[in-house]
C-alpha cells in the first residue's frame, strides 16, 4: 500500500477493509480521495459523514474528519455540521437503502434547501452488511433475502429523485466508468448547493449470487454494456437505446445556497 494517495488520505492502520472481494465500494472511495486531492482541499477542512451501511464503514478508512452517525440519518448530521461550520467542506457518504430508505425523507429536505452538502450515493441495489435484503433500488423482480420470489416493487431512481426533490446537482455513474466518476465527484464538490452523484456499485456476494450475475468481471462487463451517457444516447437511434440506463450530469445549476442565506439573517438581526 505504499501509494501517495493511500498514504495521505487514508488511515493505513485500519486495513484491511471489511468489503467482499469484488465489492465496486472501494472504487468510489478510491475516486473520493482522488477528487479531493485534485481540488486541493485541506484535509482539515474537509468532514465525511455517514450512516450505517457496508459504504457507511468508508468514513472509518479515510483520514478526514469523520462522521459515522446513525441509520438513515447522514444528512441530518452533516446539515448540523454545515450549520455549525460553514467553511467545512462536508461529503455525505451514503447506501442506497440508507438515503432512500429510512433516509429518503432528508434526502428530499437537504435537496429542496440547497445546502452546501454532496452526497455520494453508492448504490449496490441491496442492503448488503444486514444480509441481503431488497432495497428500494432492487430492480423489479430481482431477488433479495426478503424477496426470496423476487421483488414486485418498483425502483427508486435516486437521481431523478433528488433532482425532483429540488438538488442543484445531480449526475450518475458507475464503478466501471472511474474517469468520468472521478469528473463528476470534484464538479459534486465543485459546486455550490445540494450534490448528489449516484454511483452504481456491485455486490458479488449478496446481489450478484442472489440474482445469478456472474462473477465480479461479468457484473463489471454489464455495467460497461448496460450504461451510456445520456448526451451520448440522445444522438442515438431508438434501437440502440432500448435496454440501456442513463448516466452523467443531468443537473447542474446555480441558486441561493442555504447557509449562506441563513447568515445573512443572522447579520440582519445584528443591525
Amino acid at each position: 500500500m505504499n501509494h501517495p494517495l493511500v498514504e495521505g488520505y487514508f488511515r493505513m492502520e485500519k486495513f484491511p477493509h471489511i468489503w467482499c472481494p469484488g465489492c465496486g465500494h472501494g472504487i468510489i472511495m478510491a475516486s473520493i480521495a482522488r477528487s479531493i486531492e485534485k481540488l486541493g482541499l485541506d484535509k482539515d477542512k474537509v468532514c465525511i459523514v455517514s450512516g450505517i451501511g457496508c459504504s457507511s464503514r468508508a468514513p472509518g478508512y479515510m483520514d478526514f474528519n469523520t462522521l459515522h452517525t446513525t441509520h438513515g440519518r447522514a444528512l441530518a448530521f452533516a446539515t448540523g455540521v454545515k450549520l455549525a461550520n460553514p467553511e467545512l467542506e462536508v461529503i455525505v457518504i451514503a447506501g442506497d437503502g440508507d438515503l432512500s430508505a429510512i433516509g429518503g425523507n432528508h434526502l428530499i429536505h437537504a435537496a429542496r434547501r440547497n445546502i452546501g452538502l454532496t452526497t455520494i450515493c453508492f448504490n449496490n441495489n441491496i442492503y448488503g452488511m444486514t444480509g441481503g435484503q431488497y432495497s428500494p433500488t432492487t430492480p423489479t423482480n430481482e431477488k433479495g433475502t426478503t424477496a426470496p420470489y423476487g421483488n414486485i416493487d418498483k425502483p427508486f431512481d435516486i437521481t431523478q429523485l433528488a433532482m425532483g426533490a429540488g438538488a442543484t446537482y445531480a449526475a450518475k455513474t458507475t464503478v466501471y466508468h472511474v474517469n468520468q466518476m472521478d469528473k463528476l465527484i470534484e464538479s459534486a464538490i465543485s459546486h455550490k448547493g445540494f450534490s448528489l452523484v449516484e454511483a452504481i456499485s456491485i455486490c458479488p456476494t449478496y446481489y450478484g449470487r442472489k440474482n445469478k450475475k456472474g462473477s465480479v468481471v461479468d457484473m463489471m462487463n454489464w455495467l460497461k454494456d448496460s450504461f451510456v451517457d445520456h448526451k451520448v444516447a440522445e444522438k442515438l437511434p431508438p434501437e440502440k437505446k432500448e435496454g440501456k440506463f442513463l448516466m452523467g450530469e443531468f443537473i447542474n445549476k446555480i441558486e441561493p445556497e442555504y447557509t449562506e442565506q441563513y447568515d445573512k439573517i443572522i447579520e440582519q438581526l445584528k443591525k
